[in-house]
């Protein structure tokens, strides 16, 4: 079997590992969007469309 160089290894690593703080950041924000929902649906008249001025 090949060795892999130190260099690839760092870098693989590197992408592995920004690749899963994407993945969760991006959970982070889908909650907050679902929970802004939430919030602005709670307010009196949140669900209905603004009125035409």
């Amino acid at each position: 079997m090949t060795a892999i160089p130190k260099e690839y290894l760092l870098l693989f690593n590197a992408v592995t590992d920004t690749e899963q703080a994407l993945s969760q950041l991006r959970e982070t924000l889908l909650e907050a969007q679902r929970q802004a929902e939430e919030l602005f649906l709670e307010e009196p008249g949140g669900g209905e469309p603004p009125s035409e001025c």
